[in-house]
């Protein structure tokens, strides 16, 4: 047995992102069939991430920021559906989970611990009643910003408008920690996440976020921020998106965009089935919807024949992991990959068996089979009875 082979048997990976039901609601109708065999149209099925060694994933509830806050909610519900029927569909493979000590018993049982991570904070509708209601369906941590800016955040790709939280913002943290929902800092500007490092009472995390220092990307972690995540005991899960982990990735991103006409991925929403209409029919008709406007993956594609993609791959990866732990230290970096919600991946990690060729790389870089752990899963872990514990306090 490989040292690789070693760490996942003993600490799977706890990935802190991934975009499958968002994947299902545009792919198949929100359908969850054929999951359980190779799915070549997803980047994720149960096969690879058993061949990954994925054990826990927390499946985002994403829905876009264009929606009025209100029919995000319900977006989000459907979101949460979705997820619900997924472990239904494959009792055998995925177990529910809310708390570290679950996804350890899932662990013990052979399956993969599935928990619900809620993308974006639009997706309360400035509402704690919402928050609340969607802690007690499961979600576990919520992403305070997405894409956009909100009436009490800063979005780390939006033009500033509060210089962070606001009294409503932080309103919203202390329900979080309340709760015991942790704070994911992904997707903010780096005054928000100074701010809420300013006033949480429990660890936080970056679902999928990377190395500033790197990337040189706005959705990255500064490094005066990773010092304070490791005074604030949180964890930073290094995400996989090529344009976060290269400036030239990025820049090649961006001209594609250009060329394409509108930013790959967000050319249309798809609507979910209406009552009595079959998963077919509502693909069918999201399809139709989409008639004359380019596939994302099969433009990038194209694109690359005439415009080389500068290379990024799990080598690239593995040097944002070592950045973190030089900067916050080893307990406070783990993997978060953003599969299925992005179309520009490393080369050599187009799919969820990818995260073996990190740890290989951090294997062959003098890494031990302790260090190996604490990436893979026990950061994560320590993070959840964290939370859980000064919400319990």
């Amino acid at each position: 047995m490989s040292l690789v082979d070693d760490v996942l048997a003993s600490t799977p990976v706890i990935d802190g992102h991934h975009d499958l039901a968002a994947a299902l609601r545009h792919g198949q109708g929100y359908s969850v069939a054929g999951l359980d065999r190779l799915a070549p149209r997803f980047q994720t099925d149960l096969v690879r991430l058993r061949q990954g060694g994925v054990g826990a994933q927390f499946w985002s509830v994403w829905v876009t920021p264009k929606l009025p806050e209100p029919e995000a909610v319900v977006a989000t519900l459907e979101q949460i559906d979705c997820v619900y029927r997924l472990i239904a569909a494959y009792p055998d493979d995925l177990r529910f989970a809310r708390t570290a000590d679950d996804i350890e018993a899932a662990w013990a049982d052979g399956r993969i611990a599935s928990l619900i991570g809620v993308e974006g904070g639009h997706s309360i509708a400035r509402s704690l009643g919402v928050l609340r209601m969607l802690a007690r369906l499961g979600a576990r941590y919520m992403t305070l910003t997405h894409g956009d800016n909100l009436a009490w955040a800063d979005s780390a790709t939006d033009a500033p408008q509060l210089g962070g939280l606001n009294d409503e913002g932080r309103a919203v943290v202390a329900e979080l920690n309340r709760l015991g929902m942790m704070v994911d800092l992904s997707h903010v500007s780096a005054d928000t996440m100074r701010d809420a490092l300013d006033v949480t009472r429990a660890p936080v995390i970056f679902s999928h976020s990377s190395a500033r220092a790197l990337g040189g990307h706005a959705r990255d972690v500064p490094d005066d921020v990773l010092a304070r995540v490791r005074d604030n005991g949180g964890v930073v899960q290094v995400t996989f998106v090529a344009g976060f982990l290269s400036a030239e990735r990025e820049a090649w991103a961006t001209a594609a965009e250009a060329a394409a006409g509108e930013a790959p991925g967000t050319w249309h929403w798809a609507a979910a089935p209406l009552p009595g209409e079959s998963a077919e029919a509502a693909a069918a008709r999201n399809a139709a919807a989409r008639e004359g406007t380019p596939d994302p993956a099969a433009f990038l594609a194209d694109y690359a024949k005439t415009h080389p993609r500068p290379p990024v791959t799990s080598a690239t990866v593995a040097d944002h992991v070592e950045h973190i732990r030089a900067v916050a230290g080893l307990a406070h970096v783990g993997l978060g990959g953003d599969y299925d919600g992005t179309f520009d991946l490393p080369d050599d990690m187009p799919d969820v068996t990818g995260y073996r060729k990190v740890l290989d790389h951090l294997a062959d870089r003098g890494w031990s089979k302790p260090e190996l752990e604490a990436l893979t899963g026990r950061n994560v872990l320590r993070v959840m009875r964290a939370v859980e514990a000064a919400a319990a306090g």
